[in-house]
């Protein structure tokens, strides 16, 4: 199964991200709405939602092979031929059907059509993988890469692909055009990139490179590195990754593991403290079928339903709050069904057919048709036809 955003999860299904993860909560983590507000199926105009990612600012759909998104736009990554946001769902420009999976970057989205890929929206690092530096308002066609690709991911300015068991990827580290990323040429289940990292799911252990001022590579050190490195304390028994700001979550054995950065209780141990080790989640020590991380939060998908940790000033954590969350919490609207999560600001999850988004809304990105923040999972505006 093609995966996009944050990673692949326990069970085969993308996760996204932050990377992260294709979606999880009513997508992923996304934010938007207000109230417990749900779409249920008539309201999606007959079309099938089998995956949704979250932007910095905007967030898409994938439905019946079509793409829709909503939210910020002023690089264009709505894709709907414009640069003005939208707070309602809006078909993406010539991506009517053919499209199998997506992911969302902080400003820039990309999908994997027909074994290929295209992307939209900022470029000035060269992340759209068309040889430009020019944004683009509608999809094109990412170089070199028109078959063949079994995965895709979004960081920040930066974008990978799995291609026949190995990552290339393109941006801000890479150039305006995919490149092979020497030492993860071969036996690479999933990859996601973050906001300044990306990590590779290598034969059951992990590989990560680019920054690493506060030991997201997971290798025991502060020293960036634009070869991957191999995770030390995870050789084995690694099921996903998901990659956020300046941390990273790993999905082990059907427990999570974090390590990095934890200002806001990203790493989910209860405490503030960085760590260069993968540090054990209480709470989610079994039982955890997939991950999602993105920003500053983090969300779990376990056998009640849903739970988020670390940064939540707009209400992203999903539980009727805005105080930061050092361990995870329930999101209340969700026990079963939950099938994709993801966000930034923002979550989102899909859950038995329904769409729901929670967290910062400022330029729409909860697709509410409003512009007001949501603390708990709200109702996704209806899908255009």
């Amino acid at each position: 199964m093609s995966t996009t955003m944050q990673g692949i999860d326990a069970r085969g299904y993308l996760i996204g991200w932050a990377n992260g993860v294709t979606s999880m909560f009513a997508a992923d983590i996304n934010a938007d709405g207000r109230m417990a507000r749900r779409l249920h199926a008539h309201d999606t105009n007959g079309l099938q939602i089998p995956a949704v990612v979250t932007g910095g600012l905007h967030t898409c759909a994938l439905l019946n092979g079509g793409v829709q998104c909503w939210g910020y736009n002023a690089n264009g990554q709505v894709g709907n031929s414009s640069t003005t946001n939208t707070n309602v769902p809006v078909h993406v420009t010539n991506l009517l059907t053919g499209a199998q999976a997506i992911v969302a970057g902080v400003l820039h989205t990309c999908a994997l059509v027909n074994g290929g890929v295209k992307c939209w929206g900022a470029n000035a690092q060269g992340q759209l993988g068309d040889g430009s530096t020019t944004d683009r308002t509608a999809p094109v066609q990412v170089s070199g890469l028109t078959s063949g690709v079994q995965a895709i991911s979004a960081g920040y300015a930066e974008t990978c692909a799995l291609v026949n068991g190995g990552v290339k990827c393109w941006g801000a580290f890479s150039g305006p055009t995919p490149v092979d990323i020497a030492g993860v040429t071969s036996g690479v289940q999933g990859v996601v990139a973050g906001f300044l990292h990306t990590c590779a799911l290598v034969d059951g252990g992990l590989k990560c490179w680019g920054s690493n001022a506060y030991g997201q590579l997971g290798n025991h050190a502060t020293t960036d590195s634009l070869a991957p490195v191999t995770a030390s304390d995870l050789p084995t028994g690694v099921q996903a990754v998901a990659v956020g700001d300046l941390y990273t979550c790993a999905l082990v054995n059907g427990a999570v593991k974090c390590w990095g950065h934890n200002p806001d209780g990203e790493l989910g141990d209860g405490t503030t403290t960085d760590s260069l080790s993968p540090v054990s989640i209480t709470d989610l020590a079994s039982g955890v079928q997939a991950i999602a991380a993105k920003g500053n939060h983090a969300c779990a998908l376990v056998n009640t339903g849903v739970k988020c940790w670390g940064r939540n000033p707009q209400g992203q954590l999903g539980d009727g709050t805005t105080a930061d969350k050092k361990t995870p919490v329930a999101v209340p609207a969700y026990s079963t069904g939950v099938q994709s999560l993801g966000g930034f600001s923002q979550s989102c999850a899909l859950a038995s057919g329904v769409l729901s988004c929670w967290g910062s809304n400022v330029y729409g990105q909860l697709g509410t048709g409003t512009n007001g923040d949501a603390t708990t999972p709200s109702l996704v505006h209806a899908f255009a036809p």
